[in-house]
């Protein structure tokens, strides 16, 4: 048996690892993808007062506070029994999408571009956003550092700093916006509508208009036929911040929606022994294992799920996008990995648009932006948003003072688990045979099935299997090893 180790595996947000066995014709028996890393906030959380906790999630992770700020925002507002003003909630998503759109530039041109701009197979020196920017310009480089440096510029605005996210209150947000200060968003957000347009412009002319590309994503090893998930507005349309929960078949057909305080009755949790991410899978169907179909619980949340799950999208410029690639590509639902890369630039040209109009919103300026709180807290409270990378639930359980005293996160990778797994198996299973050279390109070739969902696991590790992997050395003052204790 011959074992291939990928540790770690590269431009993703946390730590993970991928093993794979073979036979000894070289032909792949299993791929494990694990998760080493253990982040605890549902316990950092207990003993909180609730109306601390979306200040308290947002350390989870530098690339994603928002989304957590968001969710626990609304879990609170849940627990509180109290809905925010009308211009509180937009201002709150005006602050998401332009978290939005900061975090799917990142992705978009420094994780993903490089395998398809550099090349798949190119050295790993040269696969990379220095590798991309070697061969769009350095105008474009520099542009995409603008843009996401005004979107952080927003945040920072709205949510009283980019990452440590403090914007959030109970019913409300801690702060309005002069007319000034919209009319400034405003300019930007167009900026961010013309730069989304131009990155799906540099996917046609590089992805699209190459044969092997397309050929890559539709005929290649990057195919998963499973069931998609997405949050849709009261017209089925893809919307970040509010409305249900839909899920669609592999067919394409509605499974089931839901608000935020039935997702229990839906969505279920599972461990396995060798990871400390869980495995979420769709409860009304069961878990059957890693296996496809309509008969499997497994499900995917991603910008591709997302679009899958909807009937379009709430904004002209995406929808006529979101009408192109379903056209381009066959028809929905989309089963092709790869193509999640397409639907992240159509969430990024919706996230900008969206951005547009609520900056020129002129309600957005109203001076009411905090609703009266009951004298009573109901004690439970369940919020739910789309994050960059899968739909993500926080639900707390609080006691008679608004202490927390449970609390259950959903993140939006966890969701992707078994998906992710199941891709990167049958990457290797179709790339690695008898009589490949595995080598660094192939190697990367099977990374870009993880890739593509854009993980994120500094947030969403929380499983406890029972022990953590631990090495301790021993040294004299020489500096010598005298022991060595070790538990994996």
């Amino acid at each position: 048996m011959k074992r291939y180790t990928i540790d770690p595996i590269t431009r993703l947000e946390g730590h993970g690892k991928i093993e794979i066995f073979c036979d000894d014709d070289g032909e792949v028996i299993n791929a494990y993808f694990q998760v080493p890393e253990l982040r605890g906030f549902e316990k950092f959380l207990e003993g909180r007062p609730v109306e601390e906790a979306s200040q308290i999630v947002a350390k989870i992770c530098g690339v994603c506070p928002g989304c957590h700020h968001m969710a626990a925002g609304k879990a609170t507002d849940a627990v509180f029994g109290v809905k925010p003003t009308p211009t509180a909630k937009k201002l709150r998503e005006l602050f998401y999408m332009a978290h939005f759109v900061h975090s799917h530039i990142a992705h978009f041109y420094a994780l993903a571009a490089p395998d398809f701009v550099v090349g798949p197979n190119a050295s790993p020196a040269e696969r990379n956003i220095l590798g991309v920017i070697a061969k769009v310009g350095t105008e474009v480089g520099t542009e995409v550092i603008k843009q996401r440096r005004i979107a952080q510029e927003i945040q920072a605005l709205l949510g009283g700093h980019q990452t440590y996210v403090v914007m959030n209150t109970p019913g409300g947000v801690r702060k309005g916006l002069t007319e000034q200060q919209r009319k400034d968003i405003e300019e930007k957000a167009k900026g961010f509508v013309e730069f989304a347009k131009f990155s799906i412009k540099l996917f046609n002319d590089i992805v699209l208009s190459n044969k092997a590309y397309v050929d890559l994503i539709l005929n290649g090893p990057y195919s998963l036929k499973i069931y998609s998930m997405g949050l849709v507005d009261e017209n089925n349309k893809v919307n970040f911040y509010d409305g249900k929960v839909r899920v669609v078949d592999p067919e394409g057909k509605e499974h089931c929606k839901y608000s935020p305080e039935e997702y229990r009755n839906w969505i279920a949790e599972r461990v396995e022994p060798y990871s400390y991410l869980k495995f979420p899978y769709l409860k009304q169907i069961g878990w059957k294992g890693f296996v496809e179909g309509k008969d499997s619980g497994v499900y995917q949340a991603t910008p591709l799920g997302r679009l899958n799950a909807a009937d379009g999208m709430a904004t002209p410029l995406a929808q006529e996008e979101y009408e192109r690639m379903y056209s381009t590509l066959g028809g929905k639902p989309v089963h092709a990995t790869l193509a999640m890369h397409w639907a992240r630039l159509i969430e990024l040209l919706y996230a900008a648009e969206r951005c547009l109009e609520l900056a020129s919103d002129k309600e957005i300026t109203s001076p009411d932006i905090q609703a009266e709180l009951p004298s009573k807290i109901p004690g439970e409270g369940v919020g739910i948003v789309e994050a960059q990378r899968g739909t993500l639930t926080h639900h707390y359980w609080t006691d008679e003072n608004g202490i927390i005293t449970k609390a259950n996160l959903i993140v939006g990778t966890t969701n992707n688990n078994a998906a992710i797994s199941m891709s990167i198996k049958k990457a290797a299973q179709n790339i690695i045979k008898k009589g490949v050279t595995v080598d660094e390109g192939i190697l990367n070739m099977i990374e870009m099935a993880f890739r593509a969902y854009d993980p994120c696991f500094s947030c969403a590790t929380h499983s406890l299997p029972g022990k953590m992997p631990l090495e301790v050395i021993f040294k004299d003052l020489d500096g010598n090893v005298i022991r060595k204790v070790r538990r994996d």
